[in-house]
């Protein structure tokens, strides 16, 4: 009686007649990596939705930057405004000094600008000065209505155009901005004098050229 190998009966898996196991392999390895009908349709999912993604971003960005954008200008005008607010504050400021400027220039025109009082005034003229007071008009130069007012009128031989001929309050400006015009006295050429000059003239170039042409 002889002793059975253990396991020796065993099944192996059956292999179709004429076929042998090499040629069972790559079958099974081919139908391994046949990609199932579903990835595909994952994979358009996806791509959708990266889509959308990518457009909501850039709507997003889109309104970032105007936001952005209406900010700057939000500050600019804030800036603007404050500036503005500050120079009609000055402005108002320097315009109820005027009055104890002008009495400080006729005390020193009569000579009463001495001791305290003359450091007093010459530290209030400066203080204005540093917060861009200017003080403006000048005897001879041409008249402007923009920035003098005419109190007095009159004419004179020796002017050939409108001429602030004295200057009876000194204008005041800050920056550009005229905040009290010059109050001036004005001359005038005499009415007919241009005429005058003009047949002197005409005199002159006849006397040099030898006289009119006789006939």
């Amino acid at each position: 009686m002889t002793e059975e190998t253990p396991g020796f009966d065993e099944q192996q898996p059956d292999v179709p007649s004429g076929a042998t196991s090499d040629d069972a392999e790559p079958k099974a390895a081919s139908e391994e990596g046949a990609a199932p009908a579903g990835d595909t349709g994952q994979d358009v999912a996806l791509v959708a939705q990266l889509d959308q993604a990518r457009t909501a971003l850039g709507e997003r960005t889109g309104d970032l930057q105007r936001l952005q954008a209406e900010f700057q200008n939000y500050r600019r005008r804030v800036e603007r405004d404050r500036i503005a607010v500050k120079e009609i504050a000055i402005a108002n400021l320097l315009t109820e000094l005027l009055p104890v400027l002008d009495d400080i220039g006729r005390a020193r025109e009569h000579g009463e600008l001495v001791g305290g009082f003359k450091s007093v005034a010459e530290s209030l003229e400066s203080t204005a000065a540093k917060m861009g007071l200017q003080q403006f008009g000048k005897e001879g130069e041409p008249f402007d209505p923009t920035i003098h007012e005419a109190l007095m009128h009159s004419y004179a031989p020796d002017v050939t155009e409108t001429t602030c001929v004295a200057i009876l309050q000194p204008g005041y400006r800050i920056g550009e901005r005229t905040i009290r015009p010059a109050r001036v006295a004005v001359a005038e050429p005499q009415p007919g004098a241009q005429t005058v000059k003009a047949d002197e003239s005409a005199d002159a170039d006849d006397k040099e050229s030898g006289g009119p042409d006789e006939g």
